[in-house]
């Protein structure tokens, strides 16, 4: 993976944190990182490019205007103020290649010293094994902090462990076997074989960035929601808040102003035409 910084632009040291999307079911993940690069103003200093996603370009997501900045597949933005920086994933992985892409952003975070990696994603509603609402909050977590994938923090804020999270279930044991060197994905592989009860989140793309990335010494911490397919700007809300609850990007207590990206009016389309009716 390489890291292409634009003409002009420079990386500030003091950022320590990422916050960056995991694809999944509905796109959540995404739509709340282009909410909070667009609630922060936050600036693109570069792109990053990997052989194991796929190309794709755009238009700017975040200005009315065309400035001849085109949206690319792996974006990386700046929050000074925040002291925050975010990767925007615009396009899939190549089926099959997850974990060799996980593997390189893991090294990639690690080698640019980044302390506390924030995961966002989203969840299949239709597998919810265990509807627990009593906390009234629809977040849940997973930490890298224990190895029960609990942490303190993420509970006093009234956030559940993802239940269903087994370090010694066999897929994310044979994730962890991946972090070691001597060891490829083609190595006694089980992805093969039918799903299993517990199969379903290691299979997922956070499963594989959180193992390397924990297997790297850096903090992670996953936030997710439940959703089905639709229209889903609710759930990338609700991510985003709780995104920034637990950083403290809220100043001054006042709550964040949220600002929604320009591209988002075009998300269903434009609005019938009225004289239709």
């Amino acid at each position: 993976m390489e890291f292409f910084l634009e003409e002009g632009k420079q990386v500030h040291g003091k950022s320590s944190t990422l916050i960056l999307p995991a694809l999944s079911i509905g796109n959540v993940g995404q739509l709340a990182v282009d909410l909070l690069v667009s609630t922060m103003s936050a600036t693109r200093i570069g792109y990053l490019d990997d052989p194991f996603v796929l190309p794709c370009i755009g238009n700017n997501a975040y200005e009315p205007f065309p400035h001849g900045e085109l949206a690319l597949p792996l974006e990386v933005y700046e929050s000074t103020s925040n002291a925050v920086t975010l990767v925007q994933q615009r396009s899939p992985v190549i089926k099959g290649k997850m974990v060799d892409f996980a593997k390189n952003l893991a090294d990639f975070i690690a080698t640019y010293g980044k302390m506390h990696v924030v995961l966002l994603s989203s969840l299949d509603f239709g597998r919810w094994q265990q509807i627990d609402t009593s906390s009234g909050s629809q977040i849940h977590y997973l930490s890298s902090t224990n190895d029960d994938g609990t942490d303190d923090k993420c509970e006093q804020m009234g956030w559940r462990r993802l239940q269903e999270y087994d370090p010694q279930q066999r897929r994310w044991k044979y994730l962890s076997t991946l972090t070691e060197a001597k060891a490829t994905p083609e190595d006694d592989l089980p992805f093969d074989e039918e799903l299993e009860e517990g199969d379903y989140l290691p299979s997922l793309p956070f499963a594989s960035l959180f193992t390397f990335l924990k297997a790297k010494g850096v903090k992670v911490t996953c936030l997710f929601c439940y959703c089905s397919e639709g229209d889903n700007i609710a759930d990338a809300f609700n991510l985003a808040e709780a995104t920034g609850k637990l950083l403290g990007l809220s100043p001054g207590g006042e709550g964040i102003q949220w600002q929604v990206p320009f591209s988002w009016k075009s998300v269903y389309g434009p609005p019938p035409d009225l004289s239709i009716f």
